[in-house]
């Protein structure tokens, strides 16, 4: 028999109410895994979701890092991942053994990490950010504090023009964003004149320059809401597209392109493993589950729960 999504949604709500689980998706995951998730968001709101559930099983349909973050906050629960091999380049591109060099060799630096990072390199953080956070995270460090900002590159040049913040930043950036190039979203903003620019800080330099708003995925999400446009050319994982489709039904929102167009670029591979029957199958056999070393935990707990001290 041909299993439909409908069953498959269907069977998902049972395991759900039988497992006593929450189910948490980020905005980049594919719409049938948002239109099923308990809450849809983006890394701070994850956390924050992660943090307060009274959940037994928290099936975490985003990347590793997301998962390993909701397992730190909740080390008593069962933490599971539609796909173990739903990585991230972002944060493959700071391997633990090079970031704790990294911070030998500025001892004297305040380490804020991006929050996608591995929770090996959490743990050898002072604090966490996310795109949500970053710039109030980074004003409230005394201006006398030396500051290491990791992974991402052109978040942090971003935020030093924000803030006036000089920063020490680690060469890491992430597949998707940095797809995007100013030419062509020009000349799709030359096809379309009405359109406003809206742009995540992972993207490069040259593309936030031409950008009408800047701001993390829920930012973006709520600056269309928000605003009386009725046209919007998202600069940032095309995932986002359908929670805006849905929140704002009469307007329009075109994808901005990547530099090759013979690929589907401006989508994370790593985000599209998860699927709707990965979800059901990970709920059945409770696996694969997401496992950390308690000393671990521990440390990586302490730079997230900073972060959400101050979020």
């Amino acid at each position: 028999m041909v299993t439909t999504d409908l069953n498959l949604t269907q069977e998902i709500l049972q395991l759900k109410k039988d497992l006593n689980a929450i189910i948490l998706a980020h905005y980049y995951q594919v719409p049938e895994i948002q239109d099923i998730a308990d809450f849809v968001g983006d890394s701070l709101e994850l956390s924050k979701q992660a943090a307060k559930t009274n959940a037994e099983v928290i099936v975490f349909a985003g990347v590793h890092f997301m998962a390993e973050t909701a397992k730190i906050l909740n080390p008593t629960k069962k933490v599971i991942l539609p796909d173990l091999e739903a990585g991230c380049s972002l944060s493959d591109s700071c391997p633990a053994p090079l970031f704790k060099k990294f911070r030998e060799e500025h001892p004297d630096y305040f380490a804020v990490t991006y929050i996608n990072s591995s929770a090996a390199v959490k743990a050898l953080s002072d604090i966490i950010c996310t795109s949500s956070n970053a710039e109030k995270i980074i004003r409230s460090i005394p201006e006398d504090r030396k500051i290491l900002f990791s992974p991402d590159r052109n978040l942090g040049r971003y935020l030093m023009e924000k803030t006036g913040r000089e920063m020490l930043l680690w060469d890491g950036s992430c597949m998707v964003h940095e797809q995007f190039v100013q030419n062509k979203i020009e000349n799709l903003k030359k096809e379309n004149p009405d359109a406003l620019i809206i742009a995540h800080p992972e993207c490069e330099e040259k593309v936030l320059d031409i950008s009408d708003f800047i701001g993390s995925t829920s930012q973006l999400l709520r600056f269309v809401k928000e605003s009386p446009n009725k046209k919007f050319i998202v600069a940032t994982e095309t995932g986002i597209i359908h929670q805006m489709q849905k929140a704002c039904p009469d307007k329009i929102f075109i994808p901005a392109p990547p530099e090759d167009s013979t690929c589907a670029c401006n989508e994370c591979p790593h985000m599209k493993k998860n699927t709707l029957e990965k979800l059901y199958q990970c709920m059945v056999n409770l696996e694969p589950e997401i496992t950390l070393p308690d000393d671990l935990i521990e440390k990586a707990y302490i730079p997230i729960k900073r972060m959400l001290d101050l979020s």
